[in-house]
């Protein structure tokens, strides 16, 4: 049924406070719904779409989501879209238990320090995909995974990589064992970082990177040369060169 309640209930979807109390987040448009759909790494709670876009569907996508889905028209799904163009349908999934523990043997795993751009963390969420990367550890002041810009930029990656939020100078502390990278402006230049199968990088915030205390827990710093006059580069960006680099 869509009533005001649940135009209300939805809005409030945008704000983490009640994505916890609930626990489950919501996700706009086409090819995000679609993919989330058929990856089965989240339950989905309700679906909110234009027949338009149903009658498009496979026949199976609509029968596993036919006690969830309700049917509305264009003026109503621009109630409940966060973007400024209602695009078909917006749909509201349970979040994934949270990952209890994590292993980073023979692996390279990312560390992130206070990232705070939602496009940036679901990029960065995204490229983890790309580049077969499990886990992304986080400070407990990074962005909500669950923000709706977050979920936008990952495009379905979200159910592909573990993030966990941690006190991340203690963890560092507990995996003394493997080798960790700190990405600074200072650091030693990326192409004579030789590439490894099990480390761990580490990301800063995007104004104020790594913290103090973050980087001394770090082995090594390294840097992407720059050849141009750009203050620096995106967080999102500099985690891709550096996980390409890593790669091979």
């Amino acid at each position: 049924m869509f009533s005001k309640s649940t135009i209300k209930y939805i809005q409030s979807l945008q704000h983490k406070k009640f994505r916890d109390e609930y626990n489950v987040f919501v996700a706009e448009g086409p090819k995000l719904v679609t993919e989330l759909l058929l990856s089965n790494d989240f339950s989905v709670k309700a679906v909110f779409a234009l027949q338009s876009w149903v009658d498009g569907l496979d026949a199976a996508i609509v029968a596993s989501m036919q006690p969830c889905l309700t049917i509305i028209k264009d003026f109503e799904l621009e109630k409940i879209a966060h973007y400024t163009t209602a695009n078909n349908v917006v749909a509201v999934f349970g979040k994934r238990k949270p990952v209890s523990s994590i292993s980073c043997k023979n692996k390279t795993t990312l560390v992130l320090d206070d990232i705070q751009d939602p496009g940036n963390f679901g990029t960065i969420i995204r490229t983890a995909d790309w580049f077969g990367i499990e886990n992304i550890i986080c400070s407990a002041n990074t962005v909500d995974m669950y923000n709706p810009k977050v979920v936008q930029s990952t495009m379905a990656s979200l159910g592909r990589v573990n993030v966990v939020y941690t006190d991340i100078l203690q963890w560092l502390q507990e995996n003394k064992g493997i080798k960790k990278f700190a990405a600074t402006l200072n650091g030693k230049p990326l192409k004579e970082m030789s590439s490894t199968k099990e480390c761990i990088i580490i990301i800063g915030n995007e104004s104020k990177g790594i913290s103090k205390d973050v980087i001394e827990s770090a082995d090594e710093k390294i840097t992407i040369p720059k050849l141009g006059k750009a203050e620096s580069l995106n967080a999102a960006v500099a985690a891709a060169i550096i996980l390409y680099a890593v790669s091979n």
